[in-house]
């Protein structure tokens, strides 16, 4: 793992930060190409992108905060300011909330904007991921003895710490300690071409000429089940039903995302008929 890519002078590049970066001003290109295409202001792009870097990382902060009150709680400043700890659905939430706000003041119909949207964030998050991995920050998964099975004792947070909430992993090594050199599974490559695949099928599908909003509720049902699958794999304490909390919540976002294809389609049959109505009237 190599969580410093390199320095220039005094400044040292994180890997983390850096793909994160990466994921933030490739979402940006294709919002702004998307936004194109559909007869909208392209210069919106640019503020949407700042406005879910700020309030992203925000969310995503915050509710790193409150999944870990207590150490919070011990040491407020320290863990407000530690360059670590972001958990992606608070950034989700918090971020599209503030740029819906903000399109909605400008008075542009936000599920097309939530369309291109869906496009561009999900490659963004996986590119974000290949920085989770490169990090090793403890996003990567249970041992394993599959070939690609990788190597995170360099990381920021090594296995022997990653996995030492997990009983039923540290039963099975002398000490209960999990050797730093284990191999475990890379769920952050798996999410990055998960990614891939979500973006084309997005891709393909953005043409097609569905109602407003249509393609963002498809987005959240395919992002939901990647993830919910992978969760299988990370290191993530279990909540509820042997499910983790990004678990749970990708059920929520799947069942936000179906309801939300029925009340669109639904919506938009009563339009046309309406419209045939409209037309076949003397």
């Amino acid at each position: 793992m190599i969580p410093i890519l390199f320095h220039i002078g005094q400044i040292k590049i994180y890997s983390f930060g850096l793909m994160l970066g990466i994921g933030f001003l490739l979402g940006n290109a294709i919002l702004t190409a998307e936004l194109r295409r559909k007869n909208i202001d392209p210069n919106v792009a640019g503020t949407i992108t700042l406005l879910a870097v700020i309030f992203g990382i925000a969310g995503a902060k915050i509710l790193f905060l409150i999944e870990e009150w207590g150490d919070f709680v011990q040491n407020p400043l320290r863990e407000a300011f530690s360059p670590g700890g972001l958990t992606w659905y608070g950034g989700f939430v918090l971020g599209m909330a503030v740029v819906s706000l903000y399109v909605r003041r400008k008075k542009i119909p936000f599920l097309r904007i939530w369309d291109g949207l869906a496009v561009a964030l999900i490659l963004a998050y996986g590119v974000a991921r290949i920085g989770c991995h490169l990090s090793g920050d403890g996003d990567y998964g249970y041992p394993t003895t599959l070939p690609w099975g990788t190597n995170y004792e360099h990381g920021t947070y090594p296995p022997s710490q990653a996995m030492k909430i997990f009983p039923e992993i540290t039963s099975h090594y002398p000490g209960g300690i999990v050797p730093d050199n284990t191999p475990c599974h890379p769920t952050p490559v798996y999410e990055f071409l998960l990614g891939l695949v979500g973006f084309a099928i997005l891709w393909k599908l953005r043409t097609r000429p569905w109602p407003d909003g249509r393609l963002f509720m498809v987005y959240l049902m395919l992002s939901s089940v990647f993830r919910f699958s992978v969760e299988f794999l990370r290191l993530n304490p279990r909540l509820a039903f042997g499910l983790s909390e990004a678990q749970l919540i990708s059920i929520l976002l799947f069942i936000t995302g179906l309801v939300g294809i029925l009340v669109i389609d639904r919506r938009n049959d009563h339009r046309v008929l309406s419209g045939e109505n409209a037309r076949k009237a003397p």
